[in-house]
């Protein structure tokens, strides 16, 4: 039911993102109080991997990264949404962040992906911990390739994760050094597609 829903939403996204055969002056003229931004849903995509893993019972790998040291493990379904859930709050869509974030939209052929970039508003509150994220759309079919978030956490730890459609997902844990580097604290990357 998930994927019924966002793939329409997805088209309807692309395809606004694609309207090149309007005059950048008529474009600008249109861009007025009649337009919207749609967000892309990525709290409910986010939600319907983690229902359509659990779906079909394959228990997920886990391999946490800490340092040079390496160790897997199968892990439970039912933990699964556990190693997530950093990412599900706040909730990423239109309703919620429509006013502290804004949206641009390109084809990149590079990469062959409708790429969806969030970015904080100059008005943005610097309390919200989100930072950046970005969708990365297949132009063919309209399924999602991946989604990129960095959300600040509390200290001096920023959060990163990469998530790959009907793949895996890997979390990152960053901490910014005194000096303004940063460093890599650990790694956690949930497999469930092998």
């Amino acid at each position: 039911m998930i994927k019924s829903i966002i793939f329409p939403f997805l088209l309807l996204l692309a395809a606004s993102g694609c309207n090149n055969n309007i005059p950048a002056a008529e474009a600008d003229s249109k861009a007025g109080a009649d337009k919207k931004e749609n967000f892309f849903p990525v709290t409910t995509y986010l939600k319907g991997q983690l229902y359509d893993i659990k779906q079909k019972g394959v228990s997920p790998f886990k391999h946490t990264t800490v340092k040079d040291r390496t160790d897997s493990v199968i892990i439970k379904l039912e933990e699964i949404d556990a190693y997530a859930k950093e990412f599900l709050e706040p909730v990423i869509d239109t309703a919620n962040l429509i006013n502290s974030y804004t949206e641009s939209k390109f084809l990149d052929r590079t990469i062959d992906a409708f790429t969806f970039t969030y970015e904080r508003s100059a008005t943005a509150n610097d309390t919200l911990p989100l930072l950046h994220w970005d969708v990365y759309v297949e132009p063919e079919t309209g399924k999602v390739k991946r989604v990129y978030i960095v959300k600040k956490t509390a200290g001096n730890k920023t959060l990163q994760l990469t998530w790959l459609h009907d793949q895996l997902f890997k979390t990152t844990v960053l901490i910014t050094n005194a000096d303004g580097t940063s460093s890599i604290e650990k790694e956690e990357k949930i497999s469930w597609n092998y």
